[in-house]
């Protein structure tokens, strides 16, 4: 990697960690979020085992999940009623809940811009604890400055990203439900070709809607006026762009598999007489430390691109090697 992709990933970790509490307010945010969303879920699992006399428990079984989807997705249409306050109720529950964390975001892109332009050469060693307080610029006050400035913004792209999300949803089904429900569930390769190519589709879309968030905060305009300055981004950053995308779901892929392993071995000592007791904190624990990681990981790719983006608009970024002093220019 470049020195200039080096330094923009250790100071886009640096400005997130100096910034500890915006991590904090994100997880919270998210965490939030995912429950109000499972609420929905979860009572349109106990309709569907009233409907066919089961266990709603039996129904969560991963093994047997494409006959889950295709139970509660029969049952659901067969009862339009059942459907359509399943839908309203999931419906208000994602429209209220992705407000909530635009306006978070906006207050998080916000802390963490001001902490960038605050820190200097944090990323040059020696890494100095005064460093790290002149980056530390998360208070109330900015982050509430933040959301009432950027919020409207962040709807009006959050509402465009709705419509392209609707679109490819609206694509996937149409392309494996089709035919038939159960003929398309009943093709293991074709679920999982499609469920590889959504998957790589919506990882692009939020990576390209991130980049739009990023833009809007550093150069304080609206969508319209965001998109060519992304896409000059794109097209002078592209090498350094990917390696910095697949450096961060790397690391969200470490953390998803560490995760795993410590929830298997917490539950291997579940079943041992008094010692189990301790798993359920400990599985709390590790849930928890895997949250707050997974937005210090995103968090620090927010930091790294707006890094990368103030590289590009200055044209030149001055690179100074702790060996020797030399200054090179990217």
């Amino acid at each position: 990697m470049s020195a200039l992709l080096k330094l923009s990933l250790k100071r886009g970790a640096l400005v997130t960690a100096a910034n500890w509490q915006v991590v904090l307010v994100q997880f919270v945010a998210d965490t939030l979020f995912k429950t109000l969303v499972a609420v929905p879920i979860v009572g349109g699992l106990v309709l569907v085992a009233l409907v066919v006399g089961g266990n709603p428990i039996e129904l969560l079984r991963l093994d047997d999940l494409a006959h889950t989807v295709s139970t509660m997705i029969g049952v659901l249409l067969a009862q339009p009623v059942a459907l359509a306050a399943f839908a309203s109720a999931l419906g208000i529950i994602l429209a209220g809940g992705s407000i909530l964390m635009f306006a978070v975001k906006a207050g998080s892109v916000t802390v963490l811009l001001a902490g960038d332009r605050a820190a200097g050469a944090i990323e040059v060693p020696p890494l100095q604890l005064s460093a790290l307080r002149e980056a530390n610029q998360a208070s109330l006050e900015l982050f509430t400055n933040g959301v009432r400035s950027l919020f409207p913004r962040y709807l009006r792209l959050g509402i465009g990203l709705t419509v392209v999300y609707a679109i490819i949803a609206g694509t996937y089904f149409v392309f494996l439900f089709g035919p038939s429900i159960s003929q398309a569930l009943d093709n293991p390769l074709a679920v999982t070709l499609a469920s590889l190519l959504l998957l790589i589709v919506l990882t692009l879309v939020n990576f390209l809607y991130l980049l739009l968030q990023i833009v809007m905060a550093a150069e304080d305009c609206g969508v319209l006026e965001a998109l060519p300055l992304v896409a000059k981004l794109l097209r002078r950053r592209t090498k350094h762009l990917t390696q910095v995308l697949a450096a961060i779901l790397a690391l969200m892929l470490m953390a998803t598999g560490a995760s795993i392993l410590a929830t298997t071995a917490l539950g291997l000592i579940a079943f041992v007489p008094f010692v189990g007791l301790a798993a359920l904190p400990l599985q709390v624990f590790a849930w928890l430390v895997r949250g707050v990681v997974f937005q210090f990981v995103g968090l620090t790719g927010v930091s790294t691109y707006l890094r990368m983006h103030f590289a590009l608009q200055t044209s030149s970024v001055e690179v100074r090697s702790p060996s020797d002093g030399l200054v090179t220019r990217a």
